[in-house]
């Protein structure tokens, strides 16, 4: 990646991450995004710690052969399970300066059409 794209997503992941905070009843929805894989995880910022966390590089999604698209909607889908197993309803959505398109679009809809609000 060219370094002025990189700046660029830092300078929105700030900017995002001034206004974004997670708690334990509503903690953050964080997502990182590689060129192969794409990882959630659910944070509060109030203790600090990871609550949840799941990614497409996990065995059960990661044998499957699917397009990268269709592995961010089973990501998505999957850490809305997660979430209710562990009493999470609501989320704040942080998309870590991508733009909401592609991957992290699909990951969101398809939490959001597992249960999750935000």
């Amino acid at each position: 990646m060219k370094n002025r794209k990189l700046y660029r997503r830092n300078r929105i992941k700030l900017r995002i991450r001034k206004t974004i905070i997670g708690s334990q009843e509503r903690p953050r929805m964080t997502v990182y995004r590689s060129n192969k894989q794409i990882y959630v995880q659910l944070v509060n910022d109030d203790a600090g710690n990871t609550i949840v966390s799941t990614s497409s590089a996990l065995e059960e999604i990661a044998s499957k052969k699917v397009t990268k698209i269709e592995k961010a909607q089973l990501v998505g889908s999957k850490i809305a399970e997660i979430a209710k197993a562990a009493g999470i309803e609501s989320v704040v959505f942080d998309r870590s300066g991508y733009l909401y398109h592609g991957r992290v679009k699909a990951l969101a809809e398809s939490a959001r059409k597992g249960g999750l609000k935000f």
